[in-house]
């Protein structure tokens, strides 16, 4: 992903979450030189349909955000980008973690066949338009991805 499609990843945040990034979060995202940023694009090679931003501290990589447009959603394109993400990371990782809505149902099912874990929740860490929700933990090793568990 660079500069130009930047416009496009924020209107998909907008569609996907109540409390998006703004541009701003990730034009910042793309000058941080510790974070990936990866952007799945269809057949017109200028408009992103899906995109993921990745941190990486030391021997740990944050999934800090991932989507895919509503309209390209269940046609396994997050599994692809995800797939890419944890492959494309160094060999120096050894963990990965992220968070996730308690009622993104799809995503954690996602993560639960790639062999992440629950290891704890933030209460009320989310806003919604009803209030706020709970955030789930999940954490995966390194060796889970080497051994060739992470879907293809």
């Amino acid at each position: 992903m660079d500069a130009r499609d930047l416009a496009q990843v924020a209107a998909i945040e907008v569609e996907v979450t109540a409390d998006p990034w703004s541009a701003k979060q990730f034009q910042q995202s793309l000058e941080d030189h510790q974070c990936l940023v990866i952007c799945r694009q269809n057949a017109d090679p200028t408009a992103p349909i899906g995109y993921m931003v990745m941190c990486t501290v030391l021997d740990q990589a944050e999934i800090l955000n991932i989507a895919i447009d509503p309209k390209y959603q269940g046609h396994r394109f997050g599994s692809q980008l995800l797939n890419y993400g944890l492959r494309s990371l160094p060999e120096v990782i050894q963990e990965v973690l992220l968070e996730v809505r308690v009622s993104n149902f799809p995503a954690i099912s996602l993560y639960f066949n790639y062999g992440f874990i629950e290891v704890g929740r933030r209460r009320d860490y989310y806003r919604t338009e009803f209030g706020r929700e709970d955030a789930i933990l999940m954490t995966l090793q390194r060796a889970v991805v080497d051994a060739g568990s992470v879907q293809s």
